[in-house]
């Protein structure tokens, strides 16, 4: 085998904290390096560092590859007799050794995404407290908000991490209140995070916020491990979310904020108080609505479609709906100079009540108020279920995001393809036994002219001798490319012009554009390739607003490309290098973020 390509310091880049090239200092020896998930190689050791950091005697003689350990890895995993046993497996050894962990993923990509993240993580995490075992991550909870500051500082220096993952539990994967079991989707996105995008996974923090939880069985279930009151609202909530975002930018200055999975009613209201002030983002709101705006834009280039020109029908009109309905009506305003008021025209928002009209308004969230239509303009007119609407409006792009299974008719199809050439439709729903229409219908029903994503991945569509490929609007190939982007350039915000030039950058990838039957976004195989493609687009746009904290940031593509490639972390064992503990970093002792060994099991006596 040949040596790997970063086994050396990149000669421009080497110098920089977060290089991944050349060798990697340690100061643990011994037990303590085995129990040091990021630093841990198990068998591979080598010689000469089992002689270095005093190893002999604490493992088997025969040094294996990586490779070895993943076939290995791969044959136990296989042996689980389900997929939630297959993630507790998995967890298991992100505990034990983080490379083995990511390489084996990234080996397997296809048949463990959904295993390691929805749906299995939803299993996993409506059983945390059955399945617990060793507590991962930042516990906050409202009953001691007094502590938050001095358990957050518990996780490493001001340098130390990079981006914190933060969710309240409230409504998590479609399956609703969580309480404290929202730790593990926290550390879900993160893995997504470093699998995706590189991200150093010693360089992140997982925190869930216990609130309480309005989850009668876990309020009745003894082996609960949150706390077991009503969920806290109100202001006493509002000034726990408070506290914690100022902890996190006093204690970790330059991390990035991602909020994820909270209420429909917080959601929206924490995003817009601190986007204005901090570098955050919320997946729920904007992740998704950027995925499916990219797919937009690529089926817009397969139909001819003007941005002037379209209309839009959202079926489904909570956190992901409005957050989509935000990304397209920012995307109209930006492509046609529109204001955002008269982009929000081209949008109609479909909910509970039927279209959401201004009259309705005691019903409505205040993310739903600002695609409220006149009454005026539905005058004598019926707007109290999709078929109506899609009749008035004519829609050139129906997007389902409501979990309501079947709602995309064959009648509401085929009334949409009766007016426009290349119906654009997305049955975004998940998982896959929620979704608002099947891709093979779709096609069936509009004799083959339809443009289709779906929010859960679906195998080739068959229609008159052709093979048609279904992209996944999967959030995972758009916001670690973002988080990558932020935490490298240290911008300060990210504004709407960000998400817009990262959405840019996916849609450009979009295999459409070269073959009409393939899929109008790239496969989460390719992940990581996109997620340098929309680094390098949000960086740019960082750059160009003066929002970069990071300096010396090269303007060249090629070689920002390069700049940013040798930041990212990758599953591989790179070189270890003994330092005395008195000149080590918190991450040579094992001391800071996720993997944190040290530092917390201090304080956790």
């Amino acid at each position: 085998m040949g040596s790997h390509p970063k086994e050396e310091k990149h000669p421009k880049f080497g110098h920089l904290p977060l290089s991944t090239s050349g060798p990697q200092e340690c100061a643990l020896t011994g037990n303590a390096l085995l129990r040091t998930p990021y630093f841990n190689k198990g068998s591979a050791f080598t010689r000469e560092e089992r002689e270095i950091f005093k190893l002999h005697g604490h493992l088997p003689p025969n040094i294996q590859t990586l490779e070895e350990q993943v076939q290995r890895a791969y044959e136990q995993y296989s042996s689980r007799p389900n997929d939630l046993a297959k993630n507790t497996f998995m967890t298991s050894m992100k505990e034990q050794n983080e490379v083995l962990f990511y390489r084996l993923i990234h080996d397997h990509l296809k048949e463990m995404f959904s295993v390691i993240y929805t749906p299995t993580e939803g299993d996993a995490i409506q059983n945390y407290s059955r399945l617990f075992r060793r507590p991962e991550g930042c516990f906050l909870n409202i009953e001691d908000a007094d502590r938050v500051e001095d358990n957050l500082d518990q996780w490493g220096n001001p340098e130390d991490i990079d981006v914190i993952v933060v969710s309240d539990g409230e409504q998590i994967l479609g399956i609703g209140d969580q309480g404290v079991g929202a730790i593990l989707i926290s550390v879900a996105k993160l893995i997504i995070y470093t699998l995706c995008a590189g991200i150093h996974p010693s360089r992140t923090l997982p925190v869930v916020l216990d609130c309480g939880t309005n989850n009668k069985e876990l309020l009745d279930d003894n082996l609960y491990l949150g706390l077991r009151q009503p969920r806290a609202t109100g202001e006493i909530y509002d000034a726990f979310v408070t506290r914690f975002v100022e902890a996190c930018r006093k204690r970790y200055p330059k991390a990035y904020i991602h909020f994820e999975d909270f209420g429909l009613h917080n959601a929206r209201r924490i995003l817009d108080k601190y986007q204005p002030k901090i570098a955050c983002f919320n997946d729920d709101v904007q992740g998704t609505g950027c995925v499916t705006l990219a797919a937009i834009m690529a089926a817009f280039k397969v139909s001819g479609v003007k941005w002037e020109d379209a209309r839009f029908v959202i079926f489904g009109s909570g956190t992901a709906g409005t957050g989509i309905a935000d990304q397209i009506k920012d995307a109209i305003a930006t492509e046609t100079s529109k204001s955002k008021e008269e982009a929000g025209r081209q949008i109609w928002c479909v909910d509970k009540p039927g279209l959401l009209i201004k009259s309705k308004k005691d019903q409505l969230t205040p993310a739903q108020i600002s695609y409220a239509r006149e009454n005026a303009e539905w005058e004598g007119k019926e707007h109290n279920d999709l078929l109506s609407v899609v009749k008035e409006v004519k829609p050139h792009v129906l997007i389902g995001t409501s979990t309501k299974p079947g709602a995309f008719t064959k009648e509401i199809v085929q009334e949409m393809a009766k007016h426009v050439d290349r119906p654009i439709i997305f049955p975004l729903s998940n998982p896959t036994r929620l979704h608002e229409a099947t891709p093979q219908d779709l096609y069936d029903w509009t004799d083959g002219k339809v443009l289709v994503a779906t929010g859960s991945p679906f195998p080739p569509v068959d229609y008159d001798g052709k093979r048609y490929d279904i992209a996944e609007c999967n959030n995972s190939v758009t916001f670690p490319g973002i988080g990558l982007g932020a935490i490298l350039s240290r911008t300060r915000l990210i504004p709407p012009s960000l998400l817009v030039a990262a959405v840019k950058a996916l849609a450009s990838t979009s295999p459409a554009l070269k073959d009409p039957a393939a899929g109008l976004l790239p496969d989460v195989t390719d992940v990581r390739e996109i997620s340098v493609h929309i680094a390098r687009a949000v960086i740019k746009a960082a750059v160009e607003e003066g929002l970069n904290q990071e300096k010396d940031i090269p303007s060249d593509d090629q070689e920002l490309e390069e700049w940013i490639r040798d930041q990212m972390w990758d599953a591989r064992y790179r070189q270890l290098k003994f330092v005395e503990e008195a000149e080590a970093t918190s991450h040579a002792k094992g001391e800071a973020g996720i993997s944190t060994v040290r530092r917390a099991a201090t304080f956790r006596m």
